[in-house]
């Protein structure tokens, strides 16, 4: 398996993997994908569209959401050309550079989201903390510049990482354990010194997830601190409800994260298809569930998609 290299004019293939162990049931995996991608693509479509028409949600908030939502596309965009050609037509054959864009694409709009999370609980804060000056701080040309900066930095800090992987030698047969290229994976292959590999890795994980966590606690705390403060039970509730969709869309975005985290630290004796299982659930759980949340949690949009598809108000 590993009598033969590769230098850097020789780019190797790599081997994509569906579900080690449950080759039988790829085909039902496959449905159960295609139907995620489904109702995240068509999801988010709504979200964008509704959004764009209805005058009245052109202000902060939805401006972020539909950020949020364009990069969800995104995603699902970024894993569906290798999962459709892995579970469907059982192509598991990926060339070098095609795995390097892919891996760019998907932790670049992975460390968008969390970017995007953390403006859209700074919008939160604002409108909670200083509700009086909301319109004066949160300006068009100020979101504007917030969402620019959140896809400035993502891009700086992946760019890198294809660069950094193609200088190494790869000598091992390359098989990925899921049906994408992700960068901890990949790292796991060459045959050279990875540590100015891992140094960075950990560098832009802790400067996109780990600060934008912190920040977003940092601001529920503020908002919380602030909801304390009214007097009426009935007010705090009200004002709390405004953030159900956003501490929702945190949680089924980090808490996957921790998982794969978790698992990769102190599961390692645990079967390949639990780490696959919960990598899918990483990539394929919020974006399909961030318009549910929405929809469901905003009275704007549900009242225009209850009559976008049932001709009637909600």
């Amino acid at each position: 398996m590993g009598g033969y290299s590769h230098n850097s004019s020789e780019l190797p293939p790599f081997t994509l993997t569906g579900l080690p162990g449950m080759e039988t049931s790829q085909h039902w995996m496959f449905l159960l994908l295609g139907t995620l991608y489904i109702v995240s693509i068509v999801g988010n479509a709504l979200i964008l569209f509704i959004i764009k028409e209805k005058q009245s949600m052109h202000q902060p908030m939805y401006y972020f959401l539909a950020l949020l939502s364009v990069n969800d596309l995104g995603v699902s965009s970024s894993t569906l050309p290798t999962v459709l050609a892995t579970f469907c037509f059982h192509l598991k054959k990926i060339s070098f550079d095609s795995c390097m864009a892919q891996m760019f694409f998907i932790h670049f709009f992975s460390f968008t989201e969390s970017g995007i999370l953390l403006v859209m609980s700074f919008d939160r804060y604002v409108a909670i903390c200083n509700p009086l000056r909301y319109a004066t701080v949160l300006t068009d040309a100020r979101v504007a510049r917030m969402g620019v900066s959140v896809i400035i930095r993502s891009f700086c800090m992946v760019f890198p990482l294809p660069f950094l992987l193609k200088r190494l030698p790869f000598c091992k047969a390359n098989v990925l354990s899921h049906a994408y290229c992700l960068h901890p994976d990949l790292i796991r292959l060459p045959c050279g010194d990875i540590t100015i590999n891992n140094i960075f890795g950990l560098f832009i994980v802790i400067s996109t997830f780990g600060l934008d966590s912190a920040l977003i606690l940092i601001s529920y705390v503020l908002i919380l601190r602030s909801v304390l403060a009214i007097a009426s039970w009935e007010e705090r509730l009200k004002t709390l409800n405004t953030c159900v969709s956003h501490m929702c869309a945190v949680l089924v975005f980090y808490v996957p994260m921790v998982g794969v985290s978790m698992a990769a630290r102190y599961g390692r004796h645990a079967p390949q298809y639990v780490h696959t299982l919960m990598s899918l659930i990483y990539l394929f759980v919020p974006p399909m569930l961030n318009p549910i949340i929405y929809s469901i949690k905003t009275k704007e949009i549900r009242q225009r998609l209850f009559k976008i598809l049932l001709g009637t108000k909600f």
